[in-house]
């Protein structure tokens, strides 16, 4: 039911948002965040098998340091049904004050905890629950971005703005390798001891650095309007599977286009440093920056052109030519050719998978009401990502110890794409819809739209009897 009765004025229009500070924010935010959250990745790959696990079972100590990167895609569903509760009810602003808060603090704990050796098998218990943190800060950073960028927006702009915050994620992924970089390069025993907590320590600037950003940010025009007017749903969650359960169903098949980002970025980087391929760490770091790189170009001219043409033909472009594009990039990587990875890195990360990267915080956020957006994009994000979290370790069962069995890994991370791609074919195109009209049905738009006095007229003609024979 619309959240207007059909006798009461039209709502008026919403203030003018703050877009360049909202995209700003939102950019430096998820920055500072997504590099504690990716430095984990890293990490996982490269040193976490041999420093939170048995050192005698290198094959196990991979697989099951993979594993524990998804937990922390395990639990953002949780945080996503907190969070989302609290960002529709107290709004945008505060809740990406506390994530980045939250992720700052347990990102810095991980370089403070003991090793394998020091403590056994309590060490990866600490390690994962530190991961658990971290998800459940993640869950709730790019839902209330995304809302805050696309509601501060103008109308044919939301495209534009709201992929910034995608596009801060993608730099926090270039600070979190070009970190590892050096300390990748460090002797085994400087890394194995002290070298790798250097990444996760200087993530004690993160709280710091984001709270000074943040809390100066006007909450949203929209979100302002549905207080004024005293629709904030009291029980977001409630409304959101009443009104909304179809919407969030797509939201998470379409999520797990995902899968791409996190087999390119910790599966692929196993694979391609494993004995069996030999490529140096450094190089594939380096794949992962110049990818990243490209896709911050990439991700806002998308978003600008999904603003003239429509969301659903770039994301669509995306997740299918992902689906192509992850068997050449897994074929090259198994060739050992370091240029030919470069080239299909780059093309595959930087530039398909950016075309639905940099579209999602719009196309998703457009499906929902501003009452129970930030909800709807959280738990419907969250339980996809954590799928494609998990997808990390589930490839490197079917791939086996030694990864000859990428084209296994391709397949399943194409298949998710294809999903992806359906959900969005099968979904409304919402970039010329207003902003106030967005997850409405065509009743409710009717309501909001059409002037107040015909609505009494036709009520009243209504309830005339007719005298035509």
């Amino acid at each position: 039911m619309s959240a207007h009765p059909a006798d009461a004025p039209a709502p008026s229009p919403a203030p003018r948002g703050k877009p360049r500070k909202a995209a700003i924010a939102a950019w430096i935010g998820s920055a500072l965040e997504y590099y504690d959250f990716f430095i984990y990745g890293s990490a996982a790959a490269l040193v976490f098998p041999k420093v939170f696990f048995d050192p005698d079972d290198p094959a196990s100590a991979t697989l099951i340091s993979l594993a524990t990167f998804g937990v922390a895609y395990a639990a953002r569903p949780v945080g996503a049904l907190v969070l989302g509760h609290f960002g529709d009810r107290l709004g945008r602003r505060k809740i990406m004050v506390l994530t980045l808060i939250l992720m700052g603090l347990s990102t810095f704990a991980i370089g403070c905890l003991p090793t394998y050796a020091q403590v056994g098998t309590a060490a990866p218990v600490l390690l994962v629950l530190m991961r658990v943190l971290q998800g459940l800060s993640a869950a709730g950073e790019q839902a209330s971005s995304n809302s805050m960028t696309l509601e501060h927006a103008p109308e044919d702009r939301r495209g534009y703005y709201a992929s910034f915050t995608l596009n801060g994620t993608q730099a926090g992924q270039i600070l979190a390798t070009l970190i590892f970089i050096p300390v990748a390069a460090l002797p085994d025993e400087q890394l194995y001891t002290w070298g790798w907590r250097i990444p996760f320590l200087l993530s004690a600037l993160v709280a710091v650095v984001g709270y000074v950003i943040r809390r100066k940010l006007d909450e949203t025009p929209v979100f302002q309007q549905v207080s004024a007017n005293n629709e904030v749903a009291r029980l977001p969650l409630v409304s959101l599977v009443r009104d909304h359960w179809a919407d969030v169903l797509r939201v998470i098949a379409a999520s797990l286009v995902a899968t791409v980002s996190t087999i390119f970025t910790v599966w692929a980087l196993s694979f391609a440093t494993s004995d069996a391929v030999g490529i140096e760490d450094s190089a594939m770091l380096w794949v992962g920056v110049v990818s990243n790189a490209v896709a911050l170009l990439a991700i806002p001219l998308l978003g600008r052109l999904s603003d003239r043409i429509g969301r659903k033909p770039v994301f669509l472009c995306g997740a299918l030519g992902s689906a192509v594009m992850m068997f050449v990039y897994l074929w090259a990587i198994s060739t050992g050719s370091v240029p030919l990875v470069f080239v299909t890195g780059v093309v595959l990360f930087g530039m398909v998978y950016s075309a639905s990267n940099g579209i999602w915080p719009s196309l998703y956020g457009e499906m929902f009401t501003a009452r129970v957006r930030l909800s709807g994009m959280a738990v419907g994000t969250q339980i996809g990502f954590a799928i494609a979290g998990f997808a990390v370790g589930f490839a490197q069962q079917i791939a086996g110890p030694g990864g000859d069995g990428w084209v296994n890994v391709a397949a399943f991370t194409a298949a998710f794409c294809v999903i992806s791609a359906i959900a969005v074919a099968t979904g409304r195109e919402t970039y010329r819809v207003p902003t106030a009209e967005l997850g409405l049905r065509t009743v409710e738009r009717t309501e909001r739209t059409e002037p107040a006095e015909r609505r009494a007229a036709d009520g009243d003609a209504a309830s005339t009897p007719s005298t035509a024979r």
